[in-house]
């Protein structure tokens, strides 16, 4: 959600538009129906990017009846220019709602636009005062030290993927298979390969053996930063015990009417903050949560490799051999500073 907003403010600097503030898609799985005013402050956002973009909190009147024309570029690859693809339909259209490329290139952006993407990412985003409050609360109720731990492996998560996985709980492959409606799981060498090329999330219980594998005592106090839907959490608690979430940790009618949004930037919050962070997945918030510590000088941020867990026991090694393999992929993966920031976490542009 971060990620997208940000790049959604560098295309309006490049395609010189006014931002209209986003709504939130409404998903029912997560109980979300808050919007961009419940998770950060938008006096502030506003008032940092003037001299970058224009920001207005509604459409003007005159468009406010119609549907804005709606532009997909989410599956567009290679070079794909925004000026010349998008910016015809604005100029036809007055107004558009977009989906920004997942590949796009930002590195190819000049210089005023990616001032406003960073601007918006790492100055001008901050919670609200009521947010960021409850996100200090829990920062300072979590027991010391600690570090931050985002486990993904929810039923959607895992029927997107189209993994198989065997030993689950009824209710997990209950759960999975109602997420999965007509996306079936790989079988047979296709499985196999998908597997290998890092594609499946690893389990509780994975991420617990290469968290062993890496030299963390059990003993250490792990916050979760997840959702609620973890599945067969009991495969990291059992070598973890002592593992905290927001929903443990906090109290308070405000906590439980809380939604999706606003429970994720609590996570985010306490994410950026925490001396180390360690990711599963390598997603969206991962990506805004290395580049955000990055910035800030925090580099104790590791992102579990799904790839090398899959190639290392599908050879066989297991006990010490694979603990020793696990712990030499992440080695190099820390040194090189694998997935650790975004490059243009680093720019400090000025027009």
């Amino acid at each position: 959600m971060r990620r997208d907003f940000c790049d959604g403010v560098g295309i309006a600097r490049l395609l010189n538009a006014t931002l209209v503030l986003p709504k939130f898609e409404v998903a029912a799985y997560w109980n979300e129906s808050s919007g961009f005013e419940d998770v950060f402050d938008v006096e502030y956002f506003i008032q940092k990017m003037n001299g970058f973009v224009q920001v207005v909190r509604e459409w003007p009147a005159e468009l406010a009846s119609k549907e804005p024309f709606r532009v997909d570029c989410s599956k567009r690859k290679g070079s794909f220019d925004y000026v010349e693809t998008v910016l015809p339909q604005l100029l036809e259209h007055h107004y558009i709602s977009i989906t920004p490329a997942m590949s796009q290139r930002r590195d190819r952006y000049p210089l005023y636009a990616k001032a406003a993407l960073c601007q918006a990412c790492y100055s001008a985003l901050r919670l609200t005062n009521k947010l960021e409050k409850k996100a200090s609360e829990l920062l300072e109720t979590i027991p010391k030290p600690f570090l931050s731990l985002h486990l993904r492996f929810e039923p959607d998560m895992v029927a997107y993927s189209q993994c198989e996985y065997s030993g689950l709980s009824p209710a997990s492959v209950q759960a999975i298979e109602a997420a999965q409606g007509d996306r079936k799981p790989w079988t047979g060498e296709q499985a196999r390969l998908w597997r290998s090329r890092g594609k499946c999330p690893l389990t509780p219980n994975e991420t617990a053996i290469i968290l062993q594998a890496l030299s963390i005592p059990t003993n250490t106090n792990i916050y979760l930063a997840a959702g609620d839907g973890i599945m067969e959490l009991e495969g990291l608690t059992s070598v973890y015990p002592n593992v905290f979430t927001k929903s443990t940790l906090l109290d308070g009618e405000d906590f439980r009417t809380m939604h999706g949004n606003t429970k994720a930037a609590l996570d985010y919050y306490v994410a950026i903050n925490s001396e180390s962070y360690i990711a599963t997945y390598f997603g969206n918030m991962d990506k805004m949560v290395a580049a955000m510590r990055a910035s800030n000088g925090l580099y104790k941020t590791l992102f579990l490799s799904r790839r090398a867990f899959a190639v290392l026991t599908s050879q066989g090694l297991k006990g010490n051999l694979l603990m020793e393999g696990l712990w030499k992929v992440h080695r190099d993966d820390f040194v090189m500073g694998v997935g650790s920031a975004l490059p243009d976490c680093f720019c400090e542009f000025k027009l």
